[in-house]
């Protein structure tokens, strides 16, 4: 059995169907782009009210004007407005010989430039119509279609407006002025022998050129520092967080020392005593077994803030007995430092010694850094309440042999870390006589006093 297949042929849709959709091709999407560009730049809200700001008064040279030059300084951009516009209206007056009409025509000159301060693309349309009046007007038959006044207005309008728009909103301008032109000596030229858009074109591209550049190197930049502030803030970041894997690494030899500490006084313990109840047992056994799984524990944390080519270290975490060992070092660098220890030496937690010590190895390693061959002090009180320090270093004997440090600032975000972990208290500003003084309180909480019996 043979079955026939038969293909229809496509016909014309009824009246009123819907034709299936065609794809546009990319120029006509180009072309409907470009056309939706230039209604938003210069017909959307042409006339809007758009004042001029007034200019910031923060340069190298209007910083240190007073305070009243300072206020009539800011509207120094308005100022060269108004002046480019009376050139204008000169110009206009003076190439004119329409007789009482040359009044008007510097007045077509004047009001566009002036009308940039508040409506910028309005300026532009209005340009034209000046134009083309004072073409009529002045009566002027040497210049076409670009009287002088005109032709001074105009260059001034597309300036102000490209300056106070974008590159784009500048293109169309020029755009529509050559077109302008060209349909001025088309259907208009007749009988002027002597035209002046070629040189009207040509100006204004190199005017709209320069600006324009300055508009893209003025983008630039603002990109470039907002980059630089976002990489600033992110390297800011990763220093902070290299700082605290620092101090959870350095803690965890002196929280694990404790913790094996209990947990093998706890085994110990039952063995000490003579016939020791089962509940004593059961109580050590449980002590060892919580202190056994909270340093199993405090391990695998490490293990995860710790780099791949951590290795652990071989002495012991420093404290502030080893602080002498540390001034010796820094003074074969070459600076003199002078240690002074005030108030009743004892000791103190672990984690408060190492910070102490941190710290303080901070504070001279910037000194050697940021002011090399100054003096420097150590100041170590024992208080009451817990333990101060104070490291002051005096200006470098050589300022202009200091070279700036790119680690400016890291050294500090890993103190006020070390502080900030101990509920501590620090200062860090730079001395009256050029140097810089760190200082730093570390609470230290009262010991529990002891009862008779030794408990």
């Amino acid at each position: 059995m043979e079955t026939t297949q038969t293909q229809s042929t496509p016909q014309d849709p009824p009246d009123g169907a819907f034709e299936p959709y065609k794809p546009r091709s990319p120029e006509f999407h180009a072309a409907a782009d470009a056309l939706r560009g230039l209604r938003q730049d210069l017909f959307h809200q042409a006339f809007a009210y758009r004042p001029l700001p007034r200019m910031a008064v923060d340069g190298p040279l209007t910083r240190h004007l007073p305070e009243r030059l300072k206020g009539y300084a800011a509207w120094t951009p308005h100022a060269v407005v108004a002046a480019g516009a009376v050139v204008a209206m000169l110009a206009g007056v003076a190439g004119s010989d329409a007789g009482g009409g040359s009044v008007l025509c510097g007045l077509l000159a004047l009001v566009p430039v002036l009308l940039t301060l508040v409506r910028p693309v309005g300026a532009f349309w209005l340009s034209f119509a000046a134009t083309a009046a004072t073409a009529v007007l002045g009566g002027d038959w040497g210049s076409w279609p670009w009287p002088p006044g005109s032709l001074v207005s105009h260059l001034l309008v597309l300036t102000v407006v490209a300056i106070r728009t974008r590159p784009r909103t500048a293109a169309w301008m020029w755009l529509l002025t050559a077109l302008y032109g060209f349909c001025a000596e088309t259907v208009f030229g007749y009988g002027h022998y002597d035209t002046d858009t070629a040189p009207m074109l040509v100006v204004s591209a190199l005017v709209l050129l320069v600006v324009t550049v300055r508009h893209i190197r003025r983008q630039a930049e603002q990109e470039v520092t907002a980059q630089q502030t976002v990489t600033e803030h992110e390297r800011s970041r990763r220093t902070l967080l290299e700082e605290r894997t620092t101090i959870a690494r350095e803690l965890h030899d002196v929280v694990a020392h404790h913790m094996s500490v209990v947990a093998i006084q706890a085994e110990a313990a039952p063995y000490r005593v003579e016939n020791p109840p089962p509940e004593l047992e059961k109580a050590f056994a449980t002590i060892r077994e919580n202190a056994v799984a909270a340093l199993t524990e405090l391990r695998r944390v490490l293990g995860v803030v710790r780099a791949e080519d951590y290795a652990a270290p071989d002495a012991p975490q420093p404290t502030l007995a080893d602080l002498d060992g540390l001034l010796a070092n820094v003074r074969e660098a070459g600076p003199a430092v002078d240690k002074v220890v005030t108030g009743a030496v004892r000791e103190l937690p672990q984690g408060v010694e190492l910070s102490a010590y941190r710290i303080v190895q901070e504070a001279l390693s910037n000194t050697l850094r940021h002011a090399p061959g100054a003096t420097a002090r150590v100041e170590i009180g024992y208080v009451l309440g817990g333990l101060g320090l104070r490291v002051v270093n005096g200006p470098p004997p050589a300022p202009h042999l200091v070279k700036p440090s790119p680690g400016a600032g890291h050294g500090l975000t890993g103190m006020r870390e070390r502080v900030s972990m101990l509920s501590g208290e620090m200062t860090a500003a730079p001395t009256a006589e050029g140097g810089y003084e760190v200082t730093v309180f570390l609470p230290v909480p009262a010991a529990a006093p002891a009862t008779e019996d030794g408990a």
